[in-house]
């Protein structure tokens, strides 16, 4: 079982930056390198969950609304995600959460890299309680 627990969250203008965290309770890269891979996911209040971000060893996609503003990244043995973003608008508000999948034949891991990816919730296995960025104007 993986735990995920999400930091960073804030109030924000527009403009600024944050750093989201994302720790594991146990490494998601064990005997074998990327044995998990992870994706950012965010939920504006009334609004469908979706995908931000998703990486997998040295592959990453991005949702294009945050193309060259967001950065994902793994640190730690792969067990820490963080989430860069900077120039922050009022419409990246929301619940911000991590989530992991188990790498598999034909899962959302061996996706990730590939153009015009974008991570689905259903395909993920794990997932942290979330935590809040508020953009003001």
């Amino acid at each position: 079982q993986v735990r995920l627990v999400e930091s960073g969250g804030g109030s924000v203008q527009s403009g600024g930056s944050l750093r989201l965290s994302c720790a594991t309770s146990e490494s998601t890269s064990t005997t074998y390198p990327a044995s998990y891979c992870m994706a950012w996911f965010r939920q504006a209040a009334g609004q469908e969950r979706e995908g931000v971000a998703a990486i997998s060893g040295a592959r990453a996609n991005y949702a294009g609304s945050v193309m060259g503003r967001f950065t994902v990244s793994r640190e730690n043995g792969e067990s820490s995600l963080y989430l860069q973003m900077n120039n922050l608008k009022p419409e990246d508000t929301g619940m911000y959460y991590c989530a992991a999948a188990r790498s598999g034949i034909g899962g959302p891991c061996d996706r990730i890299g590939a153009y015009g990816y974008s991570p689905r919730p259903n395909e993920y296995n794990y997932w942290g309680q979330g935590t809040q960025v508020t953009v003001s104007s």
